[in-house]
């Protein structure tokens, strides 16, 4: 999910799975405008997203290997 600057990239296990997310622990700030596929307009802080081209890296890796890249930073949501 993204709003063209940041993106909120996630991995599922499988189906109720509460998942991974990719994390950029040197950013600071909140960013709105991640509008999900029911309308619900969400805002995550910074932290918890990663800038845009670094999450299309992110993706391509999960999609070709099914696990994070060895210098991804993320974390196992609750």
């Amino acid at each position: 999910m993204t709003h063209t600057e940041r993106a909120m990239v996630m991995l599922l296990g499988e189906e109720g799975d509460p998942g991974e997310h990719a994390v950029d622990p040197e950013a600071t700030g909140l960013s709105g405008g991640f509008v999900l596929s029911n309308g619900q307009d969400d805002a995550y802080p910074d932290e918890d997203t990663v800038p845009v081209d670094e999450a299309f890296g992110l993706v391509e890796h999960l999609v070709g290997t099914g696990f994070w890249p060895a210098d991804a930073h993320w974390v196992g949501d609750p």
